[in-house]
Order: structure tokens, then C-alpha cells, then sequence
């Protein structure tokens, strides 16, 4: 009986270990996910903030692309990237429905279901509120999500 037990909480912790590395996508990245006339649009918006922020690209690319992680430079560059595409309330808070509106209508369906669970951002600061956002985006759907 001992034995069957063992063997049962062997399998259950192999089929949790499997399930949640099936969960761990990869992000999509091909000719038109994320929409190459998007990127192209942020491009110049990329590097103002980067120019702003001091961030650096390997920093942005390991939180788009690979694990979500703290850097101070990085959450501002976050904010930055709201601020420049105008997307704030008078506040300074992130106007939600402008940034729905500011995004390609191929991705709107996709943002919807992103950010369905990400709608009261947490922080001290504007940067902080920002990256809260970002990381919100990123694990509700790791696979669509990317940082200019």
C-alpha cells in the first residue's frame, strides 16, 4: 500500500512538472507577429526612451523574450514607452482604452484578453505602475507579448 502511494505522488508531480513546462511558451516572433509596420512605428519611440532611460537593448530583449526581471531602468523605460505614444491620462496614469486604440486592429483581440486581468496597476511610482503593467501583460499571455 506504502508502495502504490509512493508511485501515485511520483506520477502526480511528474504530470504537475509537465504541465507547467507545456505552459511555458515560447513567444511568437515571425514575419507578422509582432506586426513588422507596428515595430516600425516604435522604433523611433524605442529609441527616445532608450536614449531617456539608459536602459539597455539586452535588458528589454531578456524581459520581452525570455524571463520577466527587475531593473529600474527598464521600468522607466516602460513608462517612457506610454508617454511618448501618448497614451496617459492628464495624471499620468496609463489610459487603458488609448492604448487598445493606439495598437494595430490585428492585435486588438489579443490585448482584450492580455490585459482582461491587468486593470489596477500597483506601484509607488509612475515607473513602477508601468512595469506592474508589462509584467501583467507578459504572464497572461507569454506568447503575444512583446516590448518594443
Amino acid at each position: 500500500m506504502r508502495a502504490m502511494a509512493l508511485l501515485y505522488g511520483t506520477l502526480l508531480v511528474a504530470i504537475i512538472f509537465m504541465a507547467g513546462a507545456q505552459s511555458q511558451q515560447a513567444p511568437r516572433r515571425d514575419e507578422t507577429y509582432p506586426p513588422p509596420e507596428f515595430l516600425a512605428k516604435l522604433k523611433p519611440v524605442h529609441d527616445t526612451c532608450v536614449g531617456k532611460t539608459g536602459v539597455t537593448e539586452e535588458a528589454i530583449r531578456k524581459f520581452s523574450d525570455e524571463e520577466a526581471h527587475e531593473d529600474e531602468l527598464l521600468k522607466c523605460y516602460m513608462y517612457c514607452i506610454f508617454d511618448e505614444m501618448d497614451v496617459l491620462h492628464e495624471d499620468g496614469e496609463v489610459h487603458l482604452e488609448k492604448v487598445l486604440d493606439m495598437l494595430p486592429e490585428s492585435m486588438h483581440d489579443v490585448a482584450v484578453h492580455m490585459g482582461k486581468r491587468c486593470l489596477y496597476p500597483k506601484g509607488d511610482t509612475a515607473c513602477e505602475r508601468a512595469f506592474w503593467l508589462h509584467s501583467c501583460w507578459k504572464r497572461s499571455d507569454p506568447v503575444h507579448y512583446f516590448l518594443p
